[in-house]
């Protein structure tokens, strides 16, 4: 079996696994919320295709997406940047990155994004912003100074499935003159934004 048809069975089988999880519990914060399979495939494309190397998730959870991104990174020769503020959860994405093989290609941050996000000195060729929807407004003044200025692309999860948590900031976003974006009807819906020129 193929080191990539070992990725595919081991992702699938954790996806199982977080979503029954998820249906388990009462309290929104209490589910992983990880990304669905169909986002992540296309996060992992827009990698390939863009050969991006510097790579930023913000909300990593329990690592599903994470191991999409490092997997990809790791074709591109890249590495990838993720912060969650769950300590427990990151334990556990490490593990699957460990078992992945992975664990090389990714920097895992504990602690809160906002506070990350105003210290970052670095710029990014793609950032999944994946987290508590009611800071996205907050953190954008920051998004849009570490995205890469040539072809750098921020992709938002879930602005179909709450679209009146994500509202506020997508109509930030289309009214800033610098960027163009665009939402996708991918799993629960990718927003994805870019520089205008």
């Amino acid at each position: 079996m193929s080191m990539d048809a070992n990725f595919k069975n081991y992702m699938q089988q954790l996806y199982v696994a977080f979503t029954a999880h998820d249906a388990a519990q009462d309290h929104r914060l209490a589910r992983y919320r990880n990304i669905e399979p169909d986002s992540a495939l296309f996060l992992a494309i827009q990698i390939r295709l863009k050969q991006a190397k510097q790579i930023l998730e913000i909300g990593t959870s329990t690592g599903y997406s994470t191991l999409w991104l490092a997997d990809a990174a790791k074709a591109t020769q890249g590495h990838v940047d993720t912060i969650e503020i769950d300590d427990s959860r990151i334990i556990q994405a490490k593990q699957h990155a460990q078992h992945l093989q992975l664990i090389n290609y990714i920097h895992f941050y504990q602690g809160d994004a906002l506070i990350f996000l105003q210290n970052l000195k670095q710029s990014y060729d793609l950032i999944l912003l994946d987290a508590e929807r009611d800071a996205y407004v907050q953190y954008w003044q920051y998004l849009s100074q570490i995205m890469h200025k040539q072809g750098g692309v921020l992709i938002v999860d879930n602005v179909l499935s709450h679209a009146n948590d994500v509202a506020d900031f997508i109509k930030m976003v289309e009214q800033d003159n610098r960027f163009v974006s665009t939402t996708l009807n991918i799993g629960a819906g990718l927003f994805m934004v870019t520089f205008r020129d």
